[in-house]
C-alpha cells in the first residue's frame, strides 16, 4: 500500500522582520551528564568565593558559575599587559572584565602552584587549547556573548593532545556547546570551535565547529558495498510531477493496479467511495490520495510513496502535489529523485494553463532539472479527451520540448510518451485503440521507465541521510527517522551522528520499503529506529550522518543562482523562504556580490543593485535559524537551494560557500 508522507506546508505567510544576527548554530547544543561524582565531594561541599562577583562557587569548579572567570588560571599562560607568551584569555572589547581578571592574575600564581597534580584546572597556551580536569569546563560561545564574556582566541586546528583510542570509539560533533561532566576531562580549542572529551578508559569524542574530516580520508567496510547479484533489481526514485489536475496521481494509482500492487478487492473499494462522494473519475487517484481532506477537494496535497517492479528497476513512486499552494511540498519529496515522469494534460486549454506563467507545468520542469535530474519521462496524459490526435501531441511536443531544451534537459534523454490513464492505453502495453495505434509506434510507459539509465550512487562515501520525516512512538519510547540514503551504509548496532542537535544514537532497526531488513545502501529510502536519542532532537530538515565526518549547521550561505520569472526585482534586504533538500528556512538577502554571464559564468557587474528575471548572479543570504546544509561541491544533494517569495519560486542555485556570521 502506498505510504503516506507530510513535508509541511508553505511558510509564504511567515513573519521574517525579526533577525537575530548573533546567534550561534551551535549554541543550543545539550551538556552531557555526569556519570558519577567523587566520594569526597558526597561527604562535604567546599565553597569558594568569585573575586569578582563575590558569588559562593563549588570547590569542585574551575570557572566561576555567574560571571564564568577562571579561578586559578595558570601562572604564565595569561598575557599581560607588558608583554609576554601565551594566548589572550579575555577580549579587549570587555575591558571591565579583562582589568579584574588582571588584579587577580598575581594572586592566582602561588594558589595554583601549590595545587596537587591534576588540580591545576586551566592550561592556555599560543595554540589556544586548554584543558580541564574536573568540574565546570567553561561555557559556550552563545553564552560568553551574552555575558560579556569571550573565551580563547579560535584555533583551525584541532588539539593533538587527545589521547588516541581503539577503532571505532572515536566520534566527531559538529558543535561547540561545553559540557558538565564531572569526572571527565574536557580539552577546549578556539573559542570551543574544537573540543574533546576523554575519560580513564580511553575513550574519545572529538567535536569540530567549523571543519571536519574530508571525505577523501573515509575507508568503507566491505558490508557497505553492494553485493553483485544477478537478480537484485536496482532501485530508481521516480517522482511523478505536473501541472494541477494533469492526473499524475490517477496514473501512479491505475499502474500499481495493473502491476499488481493494489488488489481488485481494494480497487472495487476505492470505487464505491469515489461514487458515493460523486467522484466516480477519481477512484483510482484514492489509492494515493488517502486524507479526507484530499479526497474533499480532489487534489493531492503531501507527497505519496508507493512501489512496484518492473524488469530492470525497483521503482520508487513519489506522487507529488501539483497545486501551486503546496510547491514546497513537491520540493522536499521529490529532491529524492533519480528520474521523473512529467505529467501533461493533452486537453484543450488544459496543456495551455500548465505552460502559462503561473502554471506548474513550467515550474515543477524547472525544479526537477535543479534537483540534478536529467532524465525525464514526458506523459502526455488524457489523449482521449482530443481523440488520440497526433496533431495535438506534435503541438505539444514542439512546445514543451523547446522550454525542456532552456531548463538544460538533453533532447537524448527525453522520452515522449502518449497515454490515456483512465482507459488504459499504452500504460504497460501498447495501445489497443485503432485510432491510437494507428499513428504510434514508440514505447509505453513502463518500457520506457525501463530505458532509463541507471543512477550511480555513493556507496564508498560516509553515511549522509537528510531526514524527511520523523516518527515518534511515545508507547514504545523510541524514535524514527525517514529518508533516502544519499551516501553511504546502515545496518542494526551503527553509531549515528543526529545533526543539528550533534547527539549520537544507535541504529536499533531498519525498514526498507515498509519491511524489515538488516542493511540499506546509498539510494534505499528508509526508516531508521533510533536508540539513545531524544525525540525532541530528531526533527525533519535534519540528517543522520557518520560521527567522524558531520555535516555543517549555518545560517551564513553564499550562493549562486539563476533567477527565474520575478515580478520584482531583487534587491537587498529582500524576505525569501530559503529551501534545501527537506529544510525551509526563512532568509534575507544580505549582499549582492557580482551579476554573472548565464552562458559563460564570468563576471559582468559587481555589486549590482538589482537582479531581474534570467539574471545569474553570486549573493549572500542570511537565514533566521541554522540549517543542516553543505557546499555543492562537497556535497551535491545538500549543496542545492531554492528560494521562493509569495507563493512562487524565484530562483534556483548551489552554495558556493558557507560564511561564518560577522560579529
Amino acid at each position: 500500500m502506498p505510504r503516506k508522507v507530510n513535508y509541511g506546508v508553505d511558510c509564504d505567510d511567515g513573519d521574517y522582520d525579526d533577525y537575530d544576527d548573533d546567534y550561534d548554530a551551535e549554541d543550543d547544543v545539550e551538556a552531557a551528564e555526569p556519570k558519577h561524582e567523587t566520594a569526597k565531594y558526597n561527604d562535604k561541599v567546599r565553597l569558594w568565593r568569585c573575586a569578582i562577583c563575590n558569588y559562593d562557587n563549588d570547590e569542585s569548579m574551575t570557572a566561576c558559575d555567574i560571571c564564568e572567570v577562571i579561578r586559578n588560571p595558570v601562572p604564565g599562560s595569561i598575557k599581560r599587559a607588558g608583554g609576554g607568551g601565551g594566548a589572550k584569555l579575555f577580549n579587549s572589547r570587555y575591558p571591565n572584565v579583562t582589568a579584574a581578571v588582571t588584579e587577580i592574575v598575581k594572586s592566582s600564581d602561588k594558589s595554583s602552584a601549590s595545587m596537587p597534580k591534576g588540580k591545576q584546572g586551566q592550561q592556555i597556551s599560543d595554540g589556544s587549547s586548554a584543558s580541564i580536569s574536573k568540574g565546570r569546563p567553561g561555557v559556550d560561545e552563545g553564552n560568553q556573548k551574552k555575558n560579556g564574556m569571550v573565551g580563547t582566541q579560535s584555533s583551525d586546528e584541532t588539539s593533538d593532545s587527545t589521547p588516541s583510542t581503539s577503532k571505532g570509539k572515536d566520534r566527531s560533533v559538529d558543535y561547540s556547546s561545553s559540557s558538565t561532566n564531572t569526572g571527565e576531562s574536557l580539552g577546549l580549542t578556539g573559542n570551543l570551535n574544537e573540543m574533546s572529551l576523554s575519560d580513564k578508559s580511553g575513550k574519545s569524542y572529538k567535536a569540530s565547529a567549523k571543519r571536519h574530516k574530508s571525505s577523501a580520508q573515509y575507508q568503507p567496510d566491505k558490508w557497505m558495498l553492494p553485493c553483485k547479484s544477478e537478480n537484485a533489481l536496482t532501485q530508481l526514485n521516480l517522482a511523478i510531477v505536473g501541472h494541477v489536475d494533469s492526473g499524475k496521481s490517477t496514473l501512479s494509482g491505475r499502474l500499481l493496479h495493473l502491476l499488481g500492487r493494489i488488489t481488485q478487492k481494494q480497487m472495487l473499494k476505492y470505487e464505491k467511495e469515489a461514487k458515493l462522494q460523486g467522484k466516480g473519475s477519481f477512484a483510482y487517484a484514492w489509492a494515493l490520495d488517502e486524507s479526507p481532506e484530499e479526497r474533499e477537494r480532489g487534489i493531492t496535497m503531501t507527497v505519496a510513496v508507493a512501489y512496484f517492479d518492473s524488469k530492470k528497476y525497483h521503482v520508487v513512486v513519489i506522487d507529488s502535489p501539483g497545486h501551486k499552494d503546496f510547491v514546497p511540498n513537491m520540493i522536499s519529496g521529490s529532491t529524492q529523485a533519480d528520474a521523473a515522469i512529467l505529467v501533461i494534460d493533452a486537453s484543450v486549454g488544459g496543456f495551455e494553463a500548465g505552460m502559462d506563467s503561473k502554471g506548474q507545468t513550467r515550474e515543477h520542469a524547472l525544479l526537477i532539472r535543479s534537483f540534478g535530474v536529467d532524465q525525464i519521462i514526458v506523459a502526455v496524459n488524457k489523449m482521449d479527451s482530443v481523440e488520440y490526435s497526433k496533431d495535438r501531441f506534435d503541438l505539444i511536443r514542439t512546445q514543451l520540448g523547446t522550454f525542456l531544451h532552456s531548463c538544460g534537459f538533453k533532447d537524448s534523454l527525453v522520452s515522449w510518451i502518449p497515454l490515456s490513464a483512465v482507459e488504459n492505453q499504452n500504460l504497460v502495453a501498447a495501445p489497443s485503440d485503432i485510432r491510437f495505434s494507428s499513428w504510434y509506434r514508440g514505447p509505453y510507459l513502463l518500457d520506457a521507465i525501463d530505458s532509463l539509465q541507471p543512477p550511480t550512487r555513493d556507496f564508498s562515501k560516509p553515511l549522509l541521510m537528510p531526514i524527511c520525516d520523523v516518527v515518534i512512538s511515545s508507547s514504545q519510547g523510541q524514535v524514527s527517522a525517514c529518508g533516502k540514503l544519499e551516501a553511504g551504509a546502515l545496518q542494526s548496532g551503527l553509531k549515528v551522528l543526529v545533526i543539528p542537535s550533534g547527539d549520537v544514537g544507535t541504529v536499533r532497526s531498519l525498514e526498507r520499503d515498509s519491511k524489515a531488513c538488516d542493511v540499506a545502501r546509498a539510494g534505499d529510502n528508509v526508516t531508521v529506529s533510533l536508540l539513545g536519542i531524544d525525540g525532541s532532537n530528531v526533527m525533519t530538515g535534519g540528517v543522520l550522518c557518520h560521527p567522524d565526518f558531520p555535516v555543517a549547521v549555518a545560517r551564513h550561505f553564499e550562493l549562486k543562482v539563476l533567477m527565474l520569472d520575478l515580478e520584482i526585482p531583487l534587491v537587498i534586504g529582500s524576505q525569501l523562504e530559503f529551501h534545501g533538500h527537506h529544510a525551509k528556512e526563512a532568509a534575507r538577502v544580505v549582499k549582492i556580490i557580482s551579476a554573472l554571464d548565464s552562458k559563460t559564468g564570468k563576471v559582468t557587474k559587481k555589486a549590482p543593485r538589482r537582479l531581474t528575471s534570467k539574471q545569474s548572479a553570486v549573493i549572500e543570504v542570511l537565514l533566521d535559524g541554522p540549517v543542516c546544509m553543505e557546499e555543492f561541491t562537497n556535497c551535491r544533494a545538500l549543496g542545492r537551494v531554492f528560494l521562493r517569495t509569495s507563493g512562487k519560486t524565484i530562483a534556483v542555485g548551489i552554495i558556493t560557500r558557507i560564511m561564518e556570521d560577522q560579529e
